[in-house]
């Protein structure tokens, strides 16, 4: 009897090759499944926590930080249709007009044309629309150039976290948008274009708003200092304005350095955005052009005639507009459009 137990146990013991292969199994599978992702370990527990159930303390301070370096935390968005049906306040509408009409500012005639905000593209250009912003992406940079959207007031307030939210391909590229492993240990933030803090009153467009066409290679100390102080600006802005039209991109240009595992992404030298503001009979614009790179110059020093954001990028901005009138307001140097923003 004792040499059958025996016999017996040692058919189902593991030898110790066997237990080495499983955990050697088991670091592969964990390594295709995070590897490509900048904090494995906290996007495994995150799982793992999801998984049992286990939601965050209320009481644990938030850890996660978007700018920590050397590149925001996460690679591929999570599937989340939840709290994302039904929410109030989503914009349905790219184009502008039915948003700036609630914005209760008094319309222009011309701003009621479709797709007033859009600067001026062609046919064959690939424009891809999303709820809250509408591109048109360069195949040939991985990147869009330029990313257009109404804004309103109460769109920066609210509870969207973007916390919630990862780096995903942008399935509504046609040609296949850049992938988060593409900015991986390049040394390069994946620089938001339209800013999440835009989208603050829906998680679901705050969601959208880390499609990878909406990112550019953006240095650091850029990414997280002037840049960021300049989306804080225009977010102040569109709440006293009560709304405003925003035109925002990189300066594109041949010859420019890339990053990329699989894709070549090209890093610009420069960023632009493009504000308009309407309330008829008053009208407004202003241009920001800055190096990507950090500063500790005054905003006002990066404000430069709209004309010349459109020489440097080739972009017709707000073509809509009337001739005289675009004219006019494309024209206004750094003096007059800061005595006209920054004064109130």
């Amino acid at each position: 009897m004792s040499m059958k137990y025996n016999s017996y146990r040692r058919g189902f013991r593991l030898r110790g090759n066997t237990l080495v292969l499983l955990f050697i199994f088991f670091l592969v599978g964990l390594f295709l499944r995070y590897g490509g992702r900048t904090q494995p370990v906290v996007a495994f527990w995150n799982d793992v926590r999801t998984i049992l159930g286990i939601g965050p303390s209320e009481r644990e301070p938030r850890k996660r930080n978007p700018y920590q370096a050397p590149e925001p935390q996460a690679d591929v968005a999570t599937d989340e249709s939840t709290d994302r049906e039904g929410e109030e306040g989503v914009a349905s509408d790219s184009k502008g007009t039915p948003e700036m009409a609630s914005s209760q500012n008094k319309l222009f005639d011309f701003e009621k044309q479709v797709d007033f905000i859009l600067p001026a593209y062609q046919s064959n250009d690939e424009v891809v629309r999303h709820d809250g912003y509408t591109l048109r992406y360069q195949e040939r940079y991985e990147q869009a150039d330029w990313v257009a959207y109404p804004l309103l007031g109460y769109e920066t307030k609210g509870t969207a976290d973007r916390d919630r939210e990862q780096f995903q391909p942008d399935p509504m590229v046609k040609t296949g948008s850049a992938l988060p492993s593409d900015y991986t240990r390049s040394g390069y933030d994946r620089g938001h274009l339209a800013p999440a803090g835009d989208f603050k009153f829906s998680q679901r467009l705050t969601s959208d708003s880390f499609y990878m066409s909406n990112m550019s290679p953006q240095a650091p100390d850029f990414n997280r200092g002037i840049w960021k102080e300049l989306e804080e600006l225009v977010r102040r802005w569109a709440v006293r304005d009560r709304g405003l039209y925003v035109v925002t991109g990189p300066v594109l240009k041949p010859g420019l350095p890339t990053i990329g595992r699989q894709n070549e992404v090209a890093v610009p030298k420069k960023y632009y955005k493009v504000l308009l503001y309407c309330n008829n009979p008053e009208i407004r614009m202003i241009g920001f052009l800055l190096d990507n790179k950090g500063s500790d110059s005054s905003l006002k020093q990066f404000v430069v005639p709209v004309d010349q954001i459109e020489q440097l990028t080739g972009i017709d901005f707000f073509p809509k507009l009337p001739d005289n009138l675009e004219r006019e307001l494309e024209s206004k140097g750094r003096s007059e459009a800061v005595a006209e923003w920054f004064s109130y």
